[in-house]
């Protein structure tokens, strides 16, 4: 794909935004201009860039994607098996519309759509929309930034704890449609929450979702971010997630990919203050002729970070998995203890997997390691089974299950985390 093809395109999706409403706060019309003036000045990456060289995503070219002006009908019992009974609130978006008959909040937190809310939260919408994910050099960022509109916004109040998750379920239903979700995380000092980030199909047709998510941690705050993508198997989806961690802050992050036949998940974490701590987990569970492509980066700015990161690959049929983890540590960031590892399983012989886990260090006084693996089942492990009695079949399930099951064990939703089990269960059985 030419440069000015790649322009082309990104024109013609912004064709299809929609001018800003009456009323519009002018900081938001700002932002929403400037992130226009970007899409002009950009191409959409093909694999001749370095960040993309293992994902072509040219099929995504080809298809006209426009938004929907407003939300498509929607059932109940279109979205009801990704319903999380214990959540304290949920926003529902459909085709990237605000769906507020499917929403609540019982949290004590603000948990509500942006457009909705913002003249009453402008103060910190304007703090952090745009603050944290650049937009300057990223596309797809860029594009979902002029169409801010309807989004998540979740602000934790100072020394809040909410016990319950907080569930975002962003549900597509309208083939060869552009939907762009967009989540602000704004959690105060000393305060905890588990934030729930669902996208879901409820058809199985070809569209796009461009998704960005923004999470600022202040002081001494703690926050769960369980991401799921369960998109149709002809989807696209590329997702940008920026991070920044304030002082003594802790982060987890668990995410799950399975849908889409084609994936991009972009997460970047700022360790902008001393002493924080994130844990970042994933996994990548594909078959078929689906890819699935995570790329993250953790920047340790600040002495005495602490950062794990386990991101595991299940690979069948002809899919390919690509990840891409760096971790930087920069000068002055002394007493950073920082580990990385990526693992990966191949269900076949057709199945791929690209991993580049990296460290660039440039403070002396750290602890960090990386490491990857790329294999098949371990020959004497299926044995061992066998010889307790299972079938080859049977014993090759259970152990790729296992593989699995450890990142999905760390979400602490129990319903949400006994669905991807079975998920996960399945996916083994039909490999």
């Amino acid at each position: 794909m030419s440069i000015a093809a790649g322009s082309r395109y990104l024109e013609s999706l912004l064709a299809g935004r929609p001018q800003p409403p009456a009323g519009s706060l002018e900081w938001l019309n700002k932002l929403r201009a400037g992130a226009v003036e970007r899409v002009g000045a950009l191409t959409v990456p093909t694999t001749r860039d370095e960040d993309w060289r293992f994902t072509d995503i040219s099929p995504l070219t080809k298809i006209p994607f426009q938004p929907l002006r407003s939300a498509a009908p929607l059932k109940p019992a279109d979205f009801e098996s990704h319903v999380i009974p214990e959540a304290a609130a949920r926003l529902v978006f459909v085709d990237g519309v605000y769906a507020p008959q499917f929403s609540f909040n019982r949290s004590g937190a603000v948990v509500e759509n942006m457009a909705t809310v913002a003249g009453t939260q402008g103060a910190a919408m304007e703090s952090h929309l745009g603050r944290h994910a650049e937009f300057q050099s990223n596309a797809f960022t860029a594009l979902n930034t002029a169409f801010l509109h309807d989004g998540a916004l979740i602000v934790v109040p100072r020394d809040t704890k909410v016990a319950a998750p907080l569930h975002l379920m962003f549900v597509a239903t309208q083939e060869q449609t552009a939907n762009y979700p967009r989540c602000l995380v704004v959690a105060e000092p000393g305060s905890t929450a588990t934030v729930i980030e669902d996208h879901v199909s409820a058809q199985d047709g070809v569209y796009f979702t461009n998704a960005v998510s923004e999470i600022a941690l202040a002081d001494g705050a703690h926050v769960k971010h369980v991401r799921v993508q369960r998109e149709s198997p002809q989807a696209f989806h590329v997702t940008h997630c920026a991070v920044s961690l304030s002082r003594a802050s802790t982060f987890h992050s668990v995410g799950v990919a399975l849908g889409a036949r084609l994936s991009r998940y972009n997460l970047n974490v700022l360790q902008a203050g001393e002493g924080t701590a994130c844990t970042v987990d994933g996994l990548a569970l594909i078959g078929g002729q689906q890819l699935a492509d995570t790329h993250s980066a953790i920047d340790h700015a600040h002495p005495h970070g602490m950062s794990r990161q386990l991101h595991k690959c299940i690979v069948g049929g002809a899919a390919h998995a690509v990840f891409n983890g760096k971790i930087v540590v920069r000068p002055g960031a002394q007493l950073t203890d920082s580990a990385q590892s990526s693992r990966n399983l191949l269900l076949t012989g057709k199945a791929r997997v690209d991993t580049k886990p990296q460290l660039e260090i440039f403070a002396d006084d750290v602890k960090c390691s990386h490491g990857a693996t790329v294999g098949q089942l371990e020959a004497e492990e299926v044995f061992y089974l066998k010889s307790r009695g299972l079938s080859e079949a049977a014993a090759r399930n259970l152990l790729t299950y296992a593989f699995g099951a450890e990142i999905i064990a760390r979400i602490p939703a129990a319903t949400l985390r006994q669905r991807l089990e079975r998920s996960l269960l399945q996916h083994t059985q039909d490999s």
